[in-house]
């Protein structure tokens, strides 16, 4: 470990993953109760968030070479206190992706002193909301390796699974086994496997209701945009295969992140959203997270820059 990253792992208390890992079973949350969520009751929300990613500032845009994150914590430790004092309670938090700069194969003890940062400063969260991730392409890499891939749910849990809340069934995926799947074949194979099988136990479903919750969008705006392949977005290639077999199967929803920008549009039924970043921004947007509402036959979101989040949400 370098000097500085050894300085700033040890400023941090040691939250041991067992603490603050997500609950996944066999790529399934076991804080939900399957019997009692699948029913919409009333009105609900949750909050989406997108790319604390500690370091991006300093590194990135800044282009600072001596790692750094205070402005990461600064921004982090002012959503979990706005989270807290939200009324009533979200259902959950998740966040989408990117969860520290450093790419665990590429610089392990960087990443380390980050993800350290990041389970101390979101263990603060009120216990009663449940705390979500997805896996972004820091967290693996863009090329992600089979080690990588065990490192991130040795931290953090399954890499993809599903779960019931309020009457919706969400789909946590990795979109990094669509994006570049080169070095992880096998392991994508198992993705793309169970998402079809989740998919068609929606379909069979007689009204049910599908979000899907990721890292990268599959479109800014629309299906129209002219490049082929982006590196903010999932390839033309995968938008024609993938894009239709989510809206027959009743998929309403896509939240994403990575964009570090707020973006979005529609592909026949289906809403993609893409939510800015809680870290640092690429475009005129601040830093902060998105209230989703879920109603008995709609889902309305707004985004809330972190001073703007308010203490009530009126359901």
């Amino acid at each position: 470990m370098s000097d500085k990253a050894t300085e700033l792992h040890r400023q941090e208390p040691n939250v041991s993953n067992n603490e603050w890992k997500i609950r996944t079973e066999n790529n399934n949350v076991n804080f939900f109760k399957k019997e009692v969520e699948e029913e919409w009751q009333s009105p609900w929300y949750f909050i989406q968030g997108a790319d604390p990613q500690y370091g991006l500032i300093e590194r990135y845009i800044n282009k600072n070479p001596i790692p750094n994150w205070d402005k990461e914590i600064e921004l982090t430790e002012k959503v979990v206190e706005k989270i807290n004092s939200l009324n009533p309670k979200p259902r959950f938090f998740v966040i989408c992706g990117d969860l520290c700069d450093a790419v665990p194969t590429e610089n392990p003890d960087l990443y380390k002193a980050q993800e350290a940062t990041f389970k101390r400063i979101f263990s603060k969260i009120d216990p009663s909301i449940p705390v979500l991730v997805t896996c972004g392409n820091h967290d693996v890499g863009d090329q992600p390796l089979p080690e990588g891939l065990e490192i991130y749910k040795a931290s953090w849990g399954d890499d993809y699974y599903s779960f019931w809340c309020g009457g919706v069934l969400f789909l946590t995926i990795n979109s990094q086994y669509l994006a570049d799947s080169k070095y992880v074949g096998e392991f994508a194979s198992k993705h793309e496997e169970w998402l079809y099988e989740q998919l068609k136990l929606a379909k069979s479903k007689s009204g049910s209701r599908v979000v899907l919750l990721q890292h990268i969008p599959w479109f800014l705006k629309s299906t129209d945009e002219e490049v082929e392949k982006s590196y903010f977005t999932l390839s033309k290639e995968v938008q024609r295969a993938m894009l239709d077999k989510l809206v027959d199967a009743g998929v309403e929803k896509a939240f994403c992140g990575h964009y570090h920008r707020n973006a979005g549009g529609t592909y026949k039924t289906m809403e993609v959203v893409v939510s800015s970043a809680i870290g640092g921004q690429l475009g005129p947007d601040k830093s902060g997270i998105r209230v989703v509402k879920v109603y008995k036959d709609k889902i309305e979101h707004e985004y809330y820059p972190i001073d703007d989040i308010p203490s009530s949400v009126k359901l």
